[in-house]
């Protein structure tokens, strides 16, 4: 599903990630060859450290990998089998992810139970139809990432250490279901997914999930994509429908690309929600990214981002956060890519992080600074 020629190699970090990260099927390369691909072994392990002023206990209020208060923590263990299916002819192919670190727990799925410290990430299957020259069509299957927003599970592809507000409380982390997946022209691309819901493996009620992203890339330098979903996600109701829409867009500012910015929004609501008045409710939210290649070897990522969960549907008593019937949060963050070594990847980060209500272990604000290593085989 994600275009992750960063677990071969380090040397190109940011744009090739995040754009083929959330299913960017203009920047696929075709496989011409007759013979089946190889099947191929890759993945990645990330550890960290994280310390906060306004810390609650042990935990980090409002964050998701970085979650735990001044220790050193294995975030995960990626191992990632995977046979592409070469989009020229029909093939076909599978992708599996399986996920062993204290960020499988942050990403867990209903009805998948290894324990606390495992998952898998991803697992699906790939049936492909040539439809002419850089033209097809594929049918996937399985438990797949979500096609929302910039950043995405697997920490080694996003511009920064941590995860931002819009990816950890306004979207799903994955999918399970199937999705048709179409490259109509060399601009356009587009997918259909009919899904359990938002984090199922197993349904929790009697009902589907519609996803459908629209994806145009004008030119060798922008990305724009339009997402919406629709389904009742609340367990044992049929009715209560969760709707939404996200637009991302991408923009080289550079023809060498040592310089991208990238936008993310987010508009969505749910019947019937809403903590204070059971009525409905909705959220908005907004983050800009910008990447900047100060040496070869040395990425700044920086990245602002915000939401305000009017009613409480998103936040509300969720990793850290207290009981609440509305919050306004976001923060800014700045990181360092490094990669001067090979297969490594080190990153320091600074964060600031900034609410409508004392959040922060009874106060209205955080500081906190990390650092992360990883290192992709």
């Amino acid at each position: 599903m994600k275009a992750r020629t960063w677990l071969a190699s380090s040397a190109s970090l940011i744009v090739p990630l995040v754009l083929g990260a959330q299913q960017t099927d203009s920047t696929k390369k075709t496989d011409s060859s007759a013979a089946a691909p190889p099947i191929t072994i890759s993945g990645y392990a990330t550890l960290s450290y994280t310390w906060a002023n306004n810390p609650l206990d042990t935990i980090i209020v409002g964050r998701a990998y970085d979650r735990n208060y001044n220790s050193f923590s294995l975030n995960v263990v990626n191992l990632t089998v995977e046979r592409v299916a070469p989009t020229d002819r029909v093939s076909a192919g599978f992708r599996g992810e399986l996920w062993f670190g204290q960020n499988a727990a942050v990403v867990q799925s209903i009805g998948l139970d290894f324990g606390p410290d495992a998952t898998i990430w991803q697992a699906y299957g790939v049936l492909n139809l040539p439809a002419g020259k850089d033209h097809y069509f594929q049918l996937k299957a399985g438990k797949m990432a979500t096609l929302l927003g910039v950043e995405v599970g697997e920490d080694i592809l996003n511009p920064n250490l941590s995860l931002g507000y819009q990816d950890v409380f306004l979207e799903p982390f994955t999918d399970t279901g199937i999705e048709l997946d179409a490259k109509v022209s060399s601009k356009w691309d587009a997918e259909l997914r009919v899904v359990n819901g938002w984090d199922q493996v197993t349904d929790v009620n009697l009902s589907k999930t519609i996803v459908g992203r629209l994806g145009l890339t004008p030119d060798d330098r922008t990305l724009v994509a339009l997402t919406g979903y629709f389904g009742p996600e609340q367990p044992g109701n049929n009715v209560n429908e969760r709707t939404g829409i996200d637009l991302v867009a991408s923009r080289k500012l550079d023809s060498a690309a040592t310089a991208v910015a990238f936008l993310q929004l987010d508009y969505g609501q749910e019947a019937d929600a809403a903590v204070l008045t059971g009525g409905l409710a909705s959220w908005v939210g907004a983050g800009l990214w910008l990447t900047y290649d100060v040496v070869p070897a040395a990425t700044l990522a920086l990245r602002g981002d915000y939401i305000n969960d009017r009613e409480g549907a998103r936040t509300s008593n969720v990793l850290g956060f207290p009981a609440t019937t509305g919050l306004k949060v976001g923060s800014v963050t700045a990181t360092v890519n490094i990669k001067y070594w090979n297969h490594a990847l080190l990153r320091p980060e600074i964060r600031f992080d900034r609410a409508s209500l004392p959040v922060f272990d009874s106060h209205d604000s955080q500081f906190s600074i990390g650092m992360g290593l990883s290192y992709i085989y």
